[in-house]
């Protein structure tokens, strides 16, 4: 709405992204919307987990530029954008009985994968 304000009120919103290339959207959720979204150049692989824990991918490409540009259209006029990683890994669930085991991983590489997400002061 900063951006946008015409969009206040309509129950949509709209986002142009632009990624460097080899660069990657973390896992995510979007709580408050569904997506609509349109790949304008580049290649990009799309990827979600089903409720029976199945993962989908699938590529799709535009042209071949050194760079992956989308507009994503919400039907929400607050998306809203939950990073799984930043979620999961910037808390205090205990990483030896809880997370290592959802992961199904030891706790040093739970405790590698936090450091990468570790709040800067």
């Amino acid at each position: 709405m900063a951006e946008f304000p015409a969009l206040n009120g309509q129950s949509v919103s709209y986002a142009v992204l632009q990624y460097p290339a080899c660069s990657l959207n973390p896992h995510h959720t979007r709580p408050s919307a569904t997506e609509l979204f349109f790949l304008t150049y580049g290649i990009l692989e799309v990827g979600f987990i089903d409720t029976t824990n199945k993962l989908f991918t699938q590529i799709y490409s535009c042209s071949i530029v050194p760079r992956m540009i989308s507009q994503s259209a919400f039907g929400s006029s607050v998306a809203g954008t939950v990073s799984v990683p930043a979620t999961v890994l910037v808390t205090v669930v205990d990483d030896e009985k809880i997370l290592a085991k959802c992961f199904k991983t030891d706790v040093d590489t739970i405790q590698k994968l936090k450091a990468g997400f570790a709040l800067k002061a």
